[in-house]
C-alpha cells in the first residue's frame, strides 16, 4: 500500500482509517505485545514519522482500536442477549443465562480481550492526556450502553449493574492474559499432566467470575 501526500481532511481521514485497519489485521495474526510501530509503518506503506503525524504513539493506535472493537461488540451484543436470555425465568436463572452469553461472547473476541488485558498496564502509557481523555470518554459512553443492555434483561441488578459490567470487562482482559500460556508453558503441561490443572479455559473461567459477581450483587 502506498500513499501520496494527504492534502484534504478527507484524505487524512482515509489515511487514519488505513492505519487502524492495518493494525487490526495485524492483531488477527499476533498478540498486542508483538505489534510494533515499525512493522505497522511498513505494512501500511508509510514512513514511521508519517504514521506519527496521525497517531502520537503505538499505544495511541491501539487505544483507538480498543474503542472501535468495543463499539462493534456492543452493536452485536443486543441480539446475543435477546437470543440467550429468557425473560420469563426467575432472576437467578437469568443471571446464569447472562453469564453464559457474556462469557461466550467475550471469549470469542480474542483481540478485544487482549486489548483489555493491555489497557491499564501498557496502552494508557506513552500517550498524552488528550489521547487518554478521548479514550476515557469513549469508554464511558460504551459502559453506559452496556449497562443499559444488561438492565433490560436483569433489572434486579439495579445500581450494581455498572460494577457488574466493569468487572466483566476487566476479568476478560486479565483472564485472557492468564489463559493464553506460552509455548514453553504448554510444553510443560504436556510433559507433566498434573501441572495442567493450572491451565484454565477462558470462557469457563470468565463465566464463573461473571456469574459469581452477578449473584453476589442481586438482592437477597
Amino acid at each position: 500500500m502506498t500513499f501520496q501526500r494527504a492534502r484534504s481532511d478527507e484524505q487524512r481521514e482515509v489515511r487514519r482509517r488505513a492505519i487502524l485497519e492495518t493494525a487490526a489485521a495485524m492483531l488477527a495474526e499476533m498478540p498486542v505485545a508483538d505489534l510494533s510501530l515499525n512493522e505497522l509503518s511498513r505494512r501500511v506503506g508509510l514512513a514511521k514519522s508519517n504514521v506519527l503525524r496521525y497517531f502520537e504513539s503505538r499505544e495511541a493506535v491501539l487505544l483507538e482500536l480498543l474503542d472501535d472493537f468495543l463499539q462493534k461488540w456492543l452493536a452485536e451484543l443486543p441480539g446475543e442477549l435477546a437470543a440467550g436470555i429468557d425473560a420469563g425465568r426467575p432472576a437467578a436463572q437469568r443471571a446464569e443465562q447472562l453469564a453464559d452469553v457474556l462469557s461466550r461472547s467475550l471469549a470469542g473476541r480474542v483481540v478485544l480481550c487482549d486489548l483489555f488485558g493491555a489497557q491499564g498496564g501498557v496502552l494508557e502509557h506513552n500517550v498524552s492526556a488528550e489521547v487518554v481523555r478521548r479514550h476515557k470518554r469513549a469508554s464511558h459512553d460504551s459502559l453506559a450502553r452496556m449497562v443499559d443492555l444488561l438492565r433490560r434483561h436483569l433489572p434486579e441488578l439495579g445500581d450494581g449493574t455498572q460494577t457488574t459490567c466493569l468487572q466483566a470487562l476487566i476479568m476478560a482482559g486479565a483472564l485472557s492474559t492468564y489463559c493464553s500460556p506460552s509455548a514453553s508453558v504448554l510444553a510443560v503441561y504436556q510433559a507433566e499432566p498434573e501441572l495442567a490443572l493450572l491451565h484454565t479455559d477462558l470462557r469457563t473461567a470468565l463465566r464463573l467470575g461473571i456469574v459469581t459477581g452477578i449473584l453476589g450483587t442481586l438482592p437477597r
